[in-house]
């Protein structure tokens, strides 16, 4: 029997921390978890990642009560994944909010991904029995929206294809902070068994043209002064173009999958080893990288079934 994910057997408790990142600005983070943001407007609250449980929300609702008690109306969320959207019913927000595409890929792959992601990362799922279900946009979008609570603007926008085919970003242009879902992380592997690394180095380009002032990226800690964005968007993008270029080397030899595993291994190990949840994100980051290499534009979807597959050829 093949060894388990490594993230299976990760039970550690991560220290929250709730950085203000501008006025009125906030990242929930958590040691390599999930991150979510807050964006305070006039009157009410926009959540940005709704986190895998209500259980779960409801810490960033205590964080949110520490500074504010206008409700909170809006929820958007950055791309389709379960640990980022199924907590948000515990919002209780008028507005969900997610790119025509993101909604297009719960539909496709949402459940599949829910059931995949829940064996892969069981204490990301703390609560699960209070997942009401798929989570629902009230409202998408196909490449730009601007929704105002009272004053505050917040542009809401697709940029291009990176950690999903459906990730957006928001922009809050008053203060020129950044949320950027999981397609910029900080000390933590992205994870890329659903991206497209073909793209995602010019969706990071899009990202630095703002030249915003703070970022709260998809994992690790809020990231605030120029210096330090542009460093985690670099780093961002060597992490990418170091997990694609050995597979595709191997790719085009005809080399095997597991091959494509030993030369990102190589490649990525001494340089990545102690990022947040490296180990888990590897496998599927190898096995996708491989499947662009070889042509494949759609990432394939994920399954439990297909997870313990790749895990075992993995494994030799």
């Amino acid at each position: 029997m093949a060894k388990a994910f490594a993230s299976q057997g990760d039970m550690t408790e991560k220290k929250i921390s709730f950085t203000e990142v501008g006025e009125g600005l906030y990242a929930f983070t958590a040691e390599g978890d999930p991150n979510s943001g807050v964006i305070i407007g006039d009157d009410s609250v926009m959540i940005v990642e709704a986190q895998a449980t209500p259980r779960l929300a409801n810490k960033v609702i205590e964080c949110v009560r520490s500074v504010t008690d206008k409700p909170i109306t809006h929820v958007t969320l950055t791309h389709y994944h379960a640990v980022r959207v199924l907590g948000a019913s515990a919002f209780g927000a008028l507005q969900i909010i997610m790119s025509d595409m993101a909604r297009a890929m719960v539909v496709e792959r949402g459940q599949e991904d829910w059931d995949s992601e829940f064996q892969r990362f069981p204490r990301l799922f703390e609560g699960h029995e209070s997942i009401p279900g798929l989570t629902w946009p009230t409202t998408t979008f196909s490449d730009t929206m601007t929704v105002y609570l009272g004053n505050r603007r917040i542009d809401l926008m697709h940029l291009g294809r990176a950690h999903t085919a459906g990730d957006i970003v928001v922009h809050v242009p008053d203060q020129n902070v950044m949320f950027t879902g999981d397609i910029v992380e900080y000390h933590s592997a992205c994870y890329c068994g659903d991206g497209h690394f073909g793209d995602w180095g010019d969706t990071l380009d899009e990202i630095k043209w703002f030249d915003v002032d703070a970022i709260a990226p998809g994992r690790g800690d809020a990231l605030i002064g120029k210096e330090l964005v542009n460093a985690a968007i670099e780093n961002t993008r060597d992490f990418v173009e170091s997990t694609y270029r050995p597979a595709a080397r191997v790719a085009a030899r005809n080399g095997s999958l597991k091959e494509a595993w030993d030369a990102v291994r190589a490649e990525c190990d001494p340089r990545f080893a102690d990022y947040a949840i490296y180990e888990h994100c590897l496998p599927f980051n190898v096995a996708r990288a491989y499947d662009e290499a070889r042509g494949i534009d759609t990432p394939r979807i994920w399954t439990a079934q297909r997870d313990l597959e790749m895990w075992e050829a993995l494994q030799g």
